[in-house]
């Protein structure tokens, strides 16, 4: 055989054991996404991740709520961290190592929650399951069909045995001391009572599949009062009386509690704090460092904040007083017109951002954005949030405001808007989900969020938005802006303050932070201080890719790599950016 031969036989050879190592991480990565979803029906039903029965399966059920349960995906993401060990990654291309590296540090991340797992309320006002079972069937199982109606309400009866699991986790923890602030408690008990007040029919479990049955046509009016009139039936025997037995447990553990709201109070606290910190900022700062950076970026935030309060002649007071003055002078009606109003002006916000938005960005998602106030039960706790699209199509983008008394006001609000919607988490969130070309655990998120870079991308946006010019003639706006990241910055110093310098509530309060969002804080320890740390990273590793390219610097193209990159530990996306960086004849 002649040397050429012997080399085209030699590729040959060596071609199909090329392709089947990457086929090999695909078909991993596929394969134990699959069973990672499959094990989780929340999880499936918000991703419509499978077809057919077996989607009909897992969307008729709800994800336990039980210790078992989180203990059994601990020892799958073991599974998957020795599946993934048996990859060259020096012989990936860099999609497939950029997510080797993702799936990694998520998947390392679960496994060393186990000590901590005792540290997360299973009854609480943010994310407890007395939110997150109303949360996944009103607002992301599907409803498009008869058959999905009809998986709802199986799903729906599903509810009462899954809050009983909760409270039983809620009687196992204070068993061992682990009980929820006295503030938590109650805020907690208010909320599930004002839940379970209702007629069974004003329910949001019925008033909300009502509602999308209405716009499914092939329903009939007939079969649509029959199954209305099932789950009805399932609120009214089944559902109410779970919610008030766990009252009735959150009521007998009220004399036990205190009004210490940190980590600390609890026996290896400080340890678990540490690890949420990590987890939530994906970095190592210590807490300390993570009170200092609040303490400086409070410090600069203020000082520009003053500038423009005396140019409007607000001279009187501290910053926060001044502030306090402006949102009252901007507030809408504390009526139902004012509700209307607020979210009229939140349509206009969110469409003209969707306009500006063409001369910053190549990219935007092809998936709509709505907004909506949330359920009244919930407007006295909840956070704005962000609900991502369903990947195929069935479910828009998700803007969720709570409309209660302080957050009727036009200030600030075209700062929550952009970070929401456009060009904040819809733009981050929802190319996310569309972009093909990343494995579908990148696309939903299987693996769970990493608020750094998403929490990071919301804050950047507001921020982009302003060194944009969207606030020039807008004096009143752009200070909302600032505040907005100023609120971000105290955060740093009370998250840490709370759970790792013994503040108390009203400590918190004072500082400048609303009570509910302090009581978020004491349920959710670390998870406030991503914003800030992630949005100082992607200005950071934007600063840095404008010095090294000076006039090769293209804004557009670092939003397409921040994108594109989707949602990752902020050192895998800096390593992202140094990638762009050499590619275009800079160092990094």
């Amino acid at each position: 055989m002649t040397r050429t031969r012997l080399a085209v036989a030699a590729a040959l050879l060596l071609a199909p054991t090329l392709s089947a190592q990457q086929r090999s991480i695909d078909d991993f990565f596929r394969d134990f996404t699959a069973e990672w979803v499959r094990g989780n029906p929340n999880l499936a039903t918000s991703s419509r991740y499978f077809s057919g029965e077996e989607q009909d399966r897992l969307e008729r059920q709800l994800t336990p709520e039980t210790l078992a349960y989180r203990r059994g995906r601990i020892e799958l993401a073991r599974k998957g961290l020795a599946g993934l060990s048996q990859f060259d990654r020096s012989r990936l291309n860099e999609t497939q190592r950029v997510s080797a590296d993702l799936m990694q540090w998520q998947l390392d991340t679960v496994v060393r929650e186990e000590p901590y797992l005792d540290y997360s309320f299973p009854l609480q006002q943010m994310s407890g399951a007395n939110i997150n079972l109303v949360e996944v069937l009103t607002v992301r199982h599907p409803l498009g069909s008869e058959k999905d109606a009809v998986n709802y309400l199986a799903a729906l009866g599903q509810v009462g045995a899954r809050m009983d699991e909760a409270i039983a986790e809620s009687r196992r923890l204070a068993a061992k001391n682990f009980i929820p602030p006295k503030f938590i408690l109650e805020a907690t008990i208010k909320q599930m009572q004002s839940f379970a007040d209702p007629a069974p029919a004003q329910n949001p479990f019925v008033a909300v599949f009502e509602q999308k049955m209405e716009a499914v046509k092939a329903i009939s009016d007939a079969r649509r009062a029959e199954l209305r009139s099932q789950a009805e039936k399932i609120v009214g025997t089944e559902i109410y009386p779970a919610w008030k037995r766990a009252i009735a447990v959150l009521e007998s553990q009220l004399p036990r509690s205190t009004d210490d709201a940190g980590l600390w109070r609890l026996k290896g606290g400080a340890d678990a704090y540490a690890y949420f910190l990590g987890r939530y900022t994906t970095t190592h700062l210590t807490a300390d460092e993570v009170h200092q950076i609040g303490l400086r970026e409070v410090d600069r935030i203020e000082k520009q904040m003053d500038a423009i309060l005396r140019r409007l002649r607000r001279t009187q007071g501290s910053v926060k007083d001044r502030v306090a003055k402006l949102q009252a002078d901007l507030g809408y009606p504390k009526t139902e017109e004012g509700r209307t109003l607020i979210m009229a002006d939140v349509e206009k916000i969110l469409r003209d951002a969707e306009k500006r938005s063409a001369a910053l960005f190549d990219k935007t998602p092809k998936s709509p954005v709505i907004a909506r106030p949330f359920p009244r039960f919930r407007e006295a706790n909840a956070a704005a949030n962000y609900n991502a699209p369903a990947p195929d199509g069935s479910r828009p983008g998700v803007f969720q405001i709570p409309l209660r008394p302080e957050r009727m006001t036009k200030f600030g609000l075209r700062s929550l808007v952009y970070h929401e919607t456009v060009p904040g988490h819809h733009f981050q969130i929802a190319l996310q989900v569309e972009n093909k070309s990343l494995p579908r655990f990148r696309q939903i998120g299987a693996f769970g969020g990493i608020s750094a870079l998403s929490e990071g991308w919301g804050l950047y946006a507001e921020r982009l938005t302003a060194e944009s010019g969207w606030y020039e003639g807008d004096q009143e706006g752009l200070l909302g802006q600032l505040d907005a990241a100023l609120f971000r910055a105290r955060r740093l110093v009370v998250d840490t303050g709370l759970h790792s310098q013994h503040w108390t509530r009203q400590q918190a309060i004072d500082y400048g932070i609303e009570a509910s969002e302090v009581e978020r804080y004491a349920v959710f320890p670390g998870q406030a201080c991503s914003y800030m740390i992630g949005q100082l990273k992607i200005v950071e590793v934007r600063e840095k890719a404008q010095k090294a390219l000076g006039g090769k610097f293209s804004l557009r193209a670092f939003h397409d790599v921040v994108l594109d990159t989707g949602t990752v530990p902020l050192e895998l996306l800096e390593r992202q950016v140094d990638a762009y960086i050499r590619a275009n004849g800079g160092k990094p």
